[in-house]
């Protein structure tokens, strides 16, 4: 089957769409798909090149690891080529610091767009920015290799690639507090049980289990699958009664629309 030619292929991001899907792919295998400011800025690239057919993103990574984390240079008192080191950014005064880690947000950011539903597949190591990127996805299916690891904490930084807000939702605020803190591993079997992945696969089986649930999604009217994220994404900030609320006027949207007298 002949694949379709990249919207996108720089810095480490490979952005390629066939129709409703498009995936991005971590392109630096030798590395273990170490992460740079340079990369953030492609995989930001890539969310704003996506054509409108899109509904499903797929997050993958070629060779053993999907991520291994932060490049290393960056710990370096030089850091990367062309970019404010660490201490450049502490000396940079608040303004500075905040638009920079801001800026590097924004890869993190738009796997979360309601309009899009995210599923990140994950082999091998995913470390610190490696974790968070997966943790920007709506949803995970992880090889049985799989191991996550929040690093930033045992390296005297926080996790600050916007992975607290899900990984607290999705397995609690103690366990994440724990899992941050130690840097342990989190593999398969826990993840799966703890709510971090939808399903783990043997590893020469996780494209075909992501294949198959990319399928089941684009299964759903589209319309329908966009109300639904948006509700389940807001309900944790409201109340009971605004969640009927906001449920009730998703429907008649849903039904002004299939009775062809929507907006």
């Amino acid at each position: 089957m002949t694949m379709p030619a990249p919207l996108l292929d720089k810095d480490g991001v490979r952005l390629t769409v066939d129709d409703a899907i498009a995936t991005v792919t971590l392109t630096n295998p030798d590395k273990r798909n170490a992460q740079s400011p340079a990369l953030w800025r492609a995989l930001a690239a890539a969310g704003s090149s996506l054509p409108g057919s899109v509904r499903v993103v797929v997050v993958r990574a070629e060779g053993k690891s999907f991520s291994a984390g932060l490049d290393r240079q960056a710990f370096t008192p030089e850091g990367f080529d062309g970019e404010p080191s660490f201490i450049d950014m502490a000396r940079g005064g608040e303004e500075f610091l905040d638009s920079t880690i801001a800026e590097y947000q924004e890869a993190f950011t738009w796997p979360r767009r309601s309009d899009l539903v995210s599923v990140a597949a994950v082999q091998g190591h995913a470390i610190g920015a490696g974790f968070q990127l997966a943790l920007a996805c709506d949803l995970r299916v992880v090889a049985d290799d799989v191991q996550f690891s929040m690093r930033e904490t045992s390296l005297g930084l926080v996790p600050d690639l916007t992975g607290t807000q899900p990984l607290v939702s999705l397995v609690g605020y103690a366990r994440a507090l724990e899992i941050c803190v130690t840097g342990r591993y989190v593999h398969a079997d826990e993840a799966v049980a703890s709510g971090l992945a939808n399903v783990a696969v043997p590893a020469d089986q996780l494209d075909a289990a992501t294949r198959d649930l990319v399928a089941a999604l684009l299964a759903a009217p589209r319309d329908a699958v966009i109300e639904t994220k948006a509700l389940l994404q807001g309900a944790p900030g409201r109340t009971l009664d605004e969640q009927r609320t906001a449920e009730r006027a998703a429907q008649g949207r849903r039904l002004r629309d299939l009775a062809g007298i929507g907006d």
